[in-house]
């Protein structure tokens, strides 16, 4: 049932509202089924004295004021207004006994619901005789018992960064300010393409993309499949060459009627060029950051990896606590539910790596990656939420307003942008919410940490080498790559 119709039974119910007996409840008559653990069929019997009761309340509110002919307003005998206003009235009071009825149940049932009510608000109709019936669909979050969570033992990655890990670094983050230049040479490994790319199937065109800007690394990721070897395709290509591919698409591509398939992409070589990077004098640093020396520059880069080792840890940790919680979590999910969630669990995992100081090629990477992989990735995500969620129930443990200052802070620092408009971007995308359960989900787990027994294990950090296309090599729908909402940077410098 749509947000819009649940107001109009609000404002039914305000006009209706019996008075003096607002907390008398409802004689109901509720029958649940379970169709799989997330989801309940309910099918509900109002009672007939419940129907007259609501009835008679609205004909004596209206009663003062009804316009009946060759009667002043008012004054009109009741079974005239009744015969008058009877189809009125009996779709008013039907939007007031379903909303009072649904009111009613969640406070009674049970479950958890996780959506709206399914309901055919046409299909309802108060009957002249006996009770009135309506049923419903509704997604609800699974029952289960708690797994014991205190005194796990987990693995914790550990690592101090020596200036090497940090000169790695500044070599990535000065390409990100690098100048492209023209190279008449073959490519190298690490070298930028300007190359036109076609994917087909069968001979037929699935899709092309002009002009786009490659660096060459040993993988290239589209959002539905991965081509392995693309630096051992690519390098020593020139202006003017063409290189072809086949590859397989994943299991959860948008062309449903290829997944699994093998298509081929073809690469028609435009442009090579190199990659010439920016002088680090004091111009520079102050562009880049207000630096005063390099060594400030340095020290930033450092506190960005150890943010960075935060992020490592806590995603080790948590598939550490999420395998022992959901380890007997095998519930059934509705095909609805995770098609839902699995762009807000997009969401979620891009505004945590933006928020670790991450590089729009880095998340983009990741982001095809999940996308790839959604429906096993999304199920997983949403039984470990359940289960933190339950756990943060029986904790109190809640979002505050300063927990959101903190993150929007955080991401604002990340991005280059100020809190003021990544707040208000967040909130104009609707990911409030995304924001809220993150801030939660991240609480519950430091305490499950808390209860924990760690052994330090050393961190090697995983070396970056995939090239990522905002692109369905397959075709069909797709849905808008969540990092094309992130501040723009240079796409064909990106390290």
């Amino acid at each position: 049932m749509a947000d819009e119709e649940l107001d109009e039974l609000q404002a039914d119910t305000l006009t209706a509202e019996p008075e003096g007996e607002e907390d008398k409840p409802l004689n109901l008559e509720v029958e649940v089924a379970s169709p799989s653990d997330c989801e309940r069929h309910v099918t509900v019997t109002v009672s007939r004295e419940d129907i007259d009761r609501y009835m008679n309340d609205a004909y004596s509110e209206l009663m003062p004021s009804a316009n009946v002919p060759g009667f002043r307003i008012g004054r009109a005998p009741r079974k005239l207004v009744e015969s008058k206003f009877k189809k009125q009235i009996a779709e008013q009071i039907k939007g007031s006994l379903l909303l009072d009825s649904l009111s009613q149940i969640s406070e009674e049932q049970s479950f958890t619901a996780i959506s709206e009510p399914d309901l055919n608000l046409d299909a309802v109709e108060v009957p002249d005789d006996g009770p009135m019936t309506f049923e419903f669909d509704i997604e609800v979050r699974p029952e289960f018992d708690m797994p014991k969570w205190k005194g796990a033992k987990i693995e914790r990655p550990v690592r101090e960064f020596t200036p090497a890990d940090v000169d790695l670094h500044l070599e990535k983050m000065l390409a990100r300010y690098g100048q492209l230049v023209p190279h008449d040479g073959p490519a190298s490994e690490g070298d930028y393409l300007t190359v036109n790319i076609t994917t087909s199937h069968d001979g037929k065109q699935l899709e092309k993309e002009e002009e786009h800007v490659l660096r060459i690394r040993q993988k290239l990721s589209f959002r539905d499949g991965e081509v392995a070897d693309f630096a051992k395709l690519m390098v020593g290509a020139k202006a003017g060459d063409r290189r072809k591919v086949d590859f397989e698409l994943t299991q959860d591509a948008p062309n449903e009627d290829l997944r699994g398939k093998k298509i081929n992409v073809e690469f028609e070589v435009l442009e090579v060029k190199k990659l010439k990077l920016p002088e680090l004098n004091e111009e520079f640093l102050s562009e880049m950051g207000d630096f005063k020396t390099e060594g400030d520059l340095r020290d930033a880069i450092n506190d960005s990896l150890n943010r960075q080792l935060e992020y490592e840890q806590q995603q080790k940790i948590r598939a550490q606590i999420s395998s022992l919680l959901t380890k007997s979590a095998d519930w059934q999910l509705p095909p609805g539910l995770l098609k839902r969630q699995s762009s807000r669990e997009l969401e979620r995992t891009v505004m945590e790596l933006r928020r670790a100081g991450f590089n729009e090629a880095e998340i983009r990477a990741r982001e095809n990656t999940l996308r790839q992989n959604s429906a096993a990735s999304t199920a997983r995500s949403l039984k470990e939420h359940f289960i933190l969620e339950r756990i943060a129930e029986d904790e109190n443990i809640e979002a505050q307003e300063g927990d959101f200052e903190k993150e929007v802070l955080l991401i604002a620092m990340q991005s280059g942008e100020s809190p003021r408009r990544v707040r208000a971007q967040i909130e104009k995308r609707g990911l409030m919410d995304v924001l809220q359960n993150q801030i939660v989900e991240r609480k519950v787990l430091e305490l499950v940490q808390e209860h924990a027994k760690f052994a330090d294990k050393p961190y090697e950090p995983e070396a970056f080498d995939v090239e990522a296309v905002n692109l369905a090599a397959g075709g069909g729908e797709g849905p808008t790559s969540v990092s094309e909402s992130a501040p723009e940077t240079s796409e064909s410098t990106e390290s």
